[in-house]
C-alpha cells in the first residue's frame, strides 16, 4: 500500500480569519501563492474565513530570520516573548501561541498599559506563569516561532487585550468576566 501525504514535510496549519486571502498569507509566511494553492490543492484563488490552510515551512529558520529582521526586534524582547508564550500556552495550538504572543504586543501598542514587553510580562499579578515559575521552564521551538509570528504581525487573537482559560478561572466575581470575549482558540478565550 503506498500512502501519499500532501502537506510539506514542515508545515502547519492556519486558521483562516476574515479579510486574508492567499496573497497576504502569502507575503506573511514567506511563501508564494502557487505554493499555497498547490499545497491546499485550491483550485483557484478563494480562501474562506473559518477554513484551514497548510503553511508550508521547508525553510523556517530562514523565514523567521527574515521576520525577525524586517521588523528590528530586539533580542532580548523576542525570548522574553517567547517564554511568556511557553509558560502560559504551552501544549494550545500554534495559533493559540501566537495569539498569547499577540496580547503582549497589542498591549503595548494601545497605550493603556506598559509600554515595553518587560513591563507587561512582569507587572504585578497579570501572568500565572511569571507567580509560578513556568516562565523559567525549557524553552520550546513552537514558542519562540509563535513569538516571531506574533512580531511579524500576525494576531490571531483580532486585537485582544485579554486571554485566559475559564477552565482556571474558579471565581465567578472575578473582573475578567466582564471583558468583552473577541475569539477563542484552544484553551484560551481572547477578549477586550
Amino acid at each position: 500500500m503506498l500512502i501519499v501525504c500532501s502537506s510539506p514535510a514542515y508545515a502547519w496549519t492556519y486558521n483562516v480569519q476574515w479579510g486574508d486571502s492567499l496573497y497576504t498569507l502569502s507575503r506573511r509566511y514567506a511563501t508564494d501563492i502557487n505554493t499555497l494553492k498547490a499545497v491546499n490543492q485550491l483550485p483557484n484563488d478563494q480562501i474562506l474565513a473559518g477554513g484551514k490552510l497548510w503553511i508550508p515551512d521547508e525553510q523556517p529558520e530562514t523565514r523567521a530570520k527574515a521576520a525577525t529582521l524586517q521588523h528590528n526586534v530586539n533580542t532580548g524582547d523576542l525570548y522574553l516573548l517567547a517564554r511568556l508564550i511557553n509558560g502560559e500556552a504551552r501544549g494550545e495550538p500554534f495559533e493559540g501561541q501566537v495569539a498569547v504572543g499577540a496580547v503582549i504586543l497589542n498591549r503595548v501598542k494601545s497605550g493603556k498599559f506598559p509600554r515595553t514587553i518587560a513591563g507587561n510580562v512582569y507587572k504585578a499579578g497579570e501572568f500565572e506563569s511569571v507567580a509560578n515559575g513556568q516562565i523559567w521552564q525549557p524553552l520550546t521551538s513552537s514558542a519562540l516561532k509563535a513569538a516571531k509570528a506574533a512580531f511579524s504581525g500576525w494576531d490571531p487573537s483580532g486585537g485582544a487585550l485579554y486571554f485566559f482559560n475559564p477552565a482556571k478561572i474558579h471565581n465567578p466575581y472575578s473582573w475578567i468576566w466582564s471583558r468583552s470575549v473577541i475569539h477563542r482558540i484552544g484553551q484560551h478565550v481572547f477578549a477586550l
